[in-house]
């Protein structure tokens, strides 16, 4: 049995790069999934009550102590043990994609109101996304098996992913807008097929 969950080896995937704090934390975690503090904080003290992981507390002048916590040896095995096994199928939440599949009731206006929104999101996303990678591209330590590289990859999977829904939303609104689908349908009447039929009787 687990003892923690996803979050958990998240978290401690973040802090075998770097000791850290809470906050930082919340900023780490951004590019595997979106987590909120309130999440955060009881997951780090479960961890450090099984001894995966350690905090200290640093003065701040000014402002209240933080603490930084940093990943133990029980806490690298764990993560090691973790990451030996294969992942579970992946979840998927996206309200955005149950509203899409109700689409046809919505009505023309509401239906582009609502992927043209998605689009203004996914060009935040993109513009955000392309300062991250570049920042870490400046990083001369980069390297496949440096600390960066799977924040590296993963970033750039997000950047990619991105750019195709907002193609992919583009061609949506277009499809809406024609109010056609345009496919092209093969359509043989009777009279012709009748043909094809005498004419594959010849042939044999």
């Amino acid at each position: 049995m687990n003892t923690i969950n996803t979050l958990g080896y998240a978290i401690l995937g973040a802090l075998g790069r770097k000791p850290c704090s809470g906050y930082e934390l919340a900023q780490y975690l951004e590019v595997v999934r979106p987590v909120k503090h309130s999440q955060i904080y009881p997951m780090l003290t479960k961890m450090e009550q099984k001894d995966l992981l350690v905090h200290v507390r640093v003065d701040q002048t000014g402002k209240p102590d933080k603490k930084i916590f940093s990943i133990t040896e029980k806490g690298k095995e764990t993560l090691q043990k973790w990451l030996a096994k294969s992942p579970s199928d992946p979840i998927n939440r996206d309200e955005f994609l149950i509203k899409i599949y109700s689409i046809w009731m919505m009505g023309e206006e509401n239906s582009m109101e609502l992927v043209q929104d998605r689009i203004s999101n996914l060009e935040e996303t993109l513009t955000y996304l392309s300062k991250k990678i570049a920042e870490l591209e400046q990083n001369k330590e980069l390297g496949t098996m440096s600390k960066n590289f799977g924040r590296y990859i993963l970033f750039n999977r997000k950047f990619r992913l991105a750019k195709e829904e907002k193609t992919w939303c583009q061609w949506v609104l277009n499809l809406i807008k024609n109010k056609n689908l345009n496919i092209p349908i093969l359509c043989v009447s009777a009279r012709m097929f009748g043909n094809l039929v005498e004419e594959v009787v010849l042939v044999i």
